[in-house]
Order: C-alpha cells, then structure tokens, then sequence
C-alpha cells in the first residue's frame, strides 16, 4: 500500500509538463511562484508543487516539525485544498538566492479562517528556475 500511495505522489511529476524555465530574477517572480504554490496547494496540484519545491526542499512548520518533500507533496495530495490567501509579500534577491516573506491565511469554504501564519521561503535560482529549498511558518495567535 505505502508503494502505490508513492506511486500516486510522484508519477504525476514524472509524466506532467515540464516545469517553467526562462523565468526572472527579479522579487515579482517570487511573488508570482508564491501565488501559484498557493493555488496549488488549494487544487492539490502536485505536478505544479513539484516544479517549485526543490529535491532538498525542508519545512519548519509552527509546531516544530520539518518536513521533507515527499511529505510535502505527499500531504498536499491528500488536501483538503482550502483557500490561501496571501499578503504582505516582501521578496528580496541575492544574486541566485532568493527569500520572501508573507502571511497567509488557510481559509475554511465558510470564510472564517482556520490558520494564519507568517512565512519564510529561501529559493535558489537554478536550471533557469526559482526552486524553494527551504521554509519556516510562524503561526500567529488566535483571534477570539
């Protein structure tokens, strides 16, 4: 059973299109992959996670856990997809490096939120593409 779930996970990468190259090296681009990995994780598009996240791909998440990407993809196949939205982008470029911080919120179908975090993201330009290789989220408190 482990075999087919991973079967499931990774066979859509290696037969989807490829990943985007060409694409800029300028804080819009980050931006715009944050949006995309936002809208991926709503339609659990693991075809369009896999092309943004990085083989050595590690997340810190608010209760201390990091996960790898397998687990990753593997989670975000499972959804449910909830609604992210993002704000307060701040995106910085470093030559081949690249970090951006936001908030996002994890949006349950009634409106109401269900998580709200403050997140770090480290890419690495490479083969002509952004690739995440690491991320951090800070949950914030919740509101009564």
């Amino acid at each position: 059973m482990k075999y087919l779930i991973w079967m499931f996970v990774l066979c859509p990468l290696a037969f989807a299109s490829p990943c985007p190259t060409g694409q800029a090296k300028d804080e819009a681009t980050l931006g715009q992959i944050e949006q995309a990995w936002a809208r991926s994780l709503e339609k659990q598009d693991v075809a369009a996670l896999g092309c943004i996240l990085g083989d050595e791909f590690e997340d810190a998440d608010p209760s201390g856990a990091v996960t790898g990407r397998a687990a990753t993809l593997e989670k975000a196949a499972k959804g449910p997809g909830s609604h992210h939205e993002l704000s307060d982008l701040h995106a910085h470029i470093l030559g081949d490096t690249g970090y951006i911080r936001g908030v996002a919120q994890a949006m349950a179908p009634d409106g109401k939120i269900k998580a709200k975090v403050r997140f770090t993201d480290i890419y690495v330009y490479r083969d002509g593409r952004w690739q995440c290789v690491a991320g951090h989220e800070s949950l914030f408190p919740k509101q009564p």
